[in-house]
């Protein structure tokens, strides 16, 4: 990258942090983030939070915006319809996409629409509707917020008699909670970077389930890269991922979670529209096994900002 590149840029507003659950996420990722664009000559200043980035924008402070907000306010469409108000590009997907992916219910529903595979599902508002669904799906099951990220509130149940606490304590975090049949098998993450599928990431949490604490806290997490499969099935998992990112009319980067079967079926789980950038986060863990190192990402995911 040369001098005249990242003068092109700008001004950047690196925005982090915010209010939501999964601050703490943002801000460890943030810090990473800015050691890139300093080490690339970039012109930036991190911005902590939507409202007073958005109060700089409108006094013609910054040339584009790096988001790294996870969760609603930042990841959800609101931040980007108010961006595209003031002509201001931001990396990450548009208006529409951003706020699909962060209902795992409504994702589900365009995924169904264009015959893509998802495990069989229900939503529920109350813990009292626990019973219904279990007759309904059987067990076991995994219950979440609809519009989390980061496996906050998450649950897996293995019996009917534990499933209206398990809504309960989603519904602490949203008012709507996506209760999914569990895929028996192994699970994926594919990495989108600028319309490229990066080599997929095998999970293998020392835990029940990939939680927050097993992203974030334990470390005893296995991530194998390469992920073991061979090439051709990962390319079929890798085109499956990359078909679910578009449909959803995602842009610019992302990932897309999904698990396969004891008989080779994947089931698509969500798309995250803004992953994390940690030491521990999955997209630099992809990079890196595809050659690129994190400041190359960095500077990659910041080319993709644009007006939507």
């Amino acid at each position: 990258m040369t001098r005249q590149e990242a003068l092109r840029l700008g001004h950047v507003a690196l925005v982090i942090g915010g209010d939501t659950s999964e601050r703490e996420v943002s801000l460890r990722g943030g810090r990473a983030v800015a050691s890139a664009l300093e080490s690339l000559g970039i012109q930036f200043s991190v911005v902590d939070g939507p409202r007073r980035l958005l109060e700089q924008v409108a006094a013609g402070h910054y040339d584009r915006v790096f988001n790294l907000l996870h969760g609603r306010g930042g990841e959800d469409g609101a931040l980007q319809g108010a961006l595209r108000l003031y002509g201001v590009p931001v990396t990450g997907s548009g208006v529409l996409a951003s706020a699909l992916t962060m209902d795992k219910v409504q994702t589900k529903r365009i995924w169904m629409a264009c015959d893509l595979p998802t495990p069989r599902w229900a939503t529920a508002d109350h813990p009292d509707q626990g019973a219904e669904i279990a007759e309904r799906l059987g067990t076991p099951l995994f219950v979440k917020p609809s519009r989390e990220g980061s496996s906050i509130g998450m649950s897996r149940v293995d019996a009917p008699s534990e499933l209206g606490a398990a809504i309960a304590l989603s519904l602490e975090h949203d008012d709507r909670v996506l209760v999914e049949q569990l895929v028996d098998g192994p699970e994926y993450t594919a990495s989108v970077v600028d319309d490229q599928v990066l080599p997929l990431i095998g999970l293998k949490p020392a835990r029940e389930f990939y939680d927050y604490a097993a992203k974030y806290e334990s470390g005893d997490t296995q991530y194998l890269c390469p992920c073991g499969l061979p090439a051709d099935v990962e390319a079929k998992l890798a085109r499956l991922c990359l078909e679910a990112f578009r449909v959803v009319g995602a842009t610019g980067w992302g990932r897309v979670d999904l698990m396969v079967d004891s008989l080779g079926q994947p089931y698509l789980l969500e798309v995250n529209t803004t992953p994390g950038m940690t030491e521990q986060s999955l997209v630099p863990k992809a990079a890196a096994a595809a050659g690129i190192d994190f400041k190359e990402l960095v500077w990659r995911i910041l080319n993709t900002s644009r007006i939507d």
